[in-house]
């Protein structure tokens, strides 16, 4: 559906920037792909590729002149990323768009409401394009995710 329920804190207020538009976030701890953006660069720069698998492979042959950064993409920036609250701090739930942007979609709700939150969404929000999903729809895709 390109929509993704998110976790978030009680006072959370999704950044604008100077026009007023919702600035585009990435779900995911910034920590852990930074972390793992800097592990397979070291082993790039030993001439290693992650093999998909848990382990490294050498690097193909027409990758050789490329850079990591080039191969996967630059480095992460925490600004990117939506912040890494405490797991007691995820006390409400926020409905994102994220086939490319990861903007919100609707208000921040409890937890507890998202009876509430799946009647805003069959209001207010389409699954694709202009498609929309009844109030049950939305409950069955929320409840798979969370």
């Amino acid at each position: 559906m390109g929509r993704q329920l998110r976790k978030v804190a009680s006072n959370w207020q999704h950044p604008k920037n100077e026009n007023g538009d919702y600035i585009p976030l990435l779900d995911g701890k910034f920590s852990e792909r930074l972390a793992k953006w800097e592990e397979e660069n070291a082993q790039w720069e030993k001439g290693f590729s992650d093999d998909w698998n848990g382990g490294w492979k050498p690097i193909e042959a027409d990758e050789l002149n490329m850079t990591f950064a080039e191969w996967d993409g630059e480095k992460p920036v925490k600004e990117d990323y939506m912040p890494e609250w405490k797991d007691e701090e995820l006390t409400h739930i926020q409905l994102y768009e994220n086939t490319s942007e990861g903007t919100p979609i609707s208000p921040v709700y409890l937890a507890s409401e998202i009876e509430k939150l799946c009647e805003y969404a069959a209001e207010n929000c389409s699954t694709f394009a202009d498609l929309k999903a009844s109030k049950e729809e939305w409950k069955s895709r929320m409840n798979n995710e969370y």
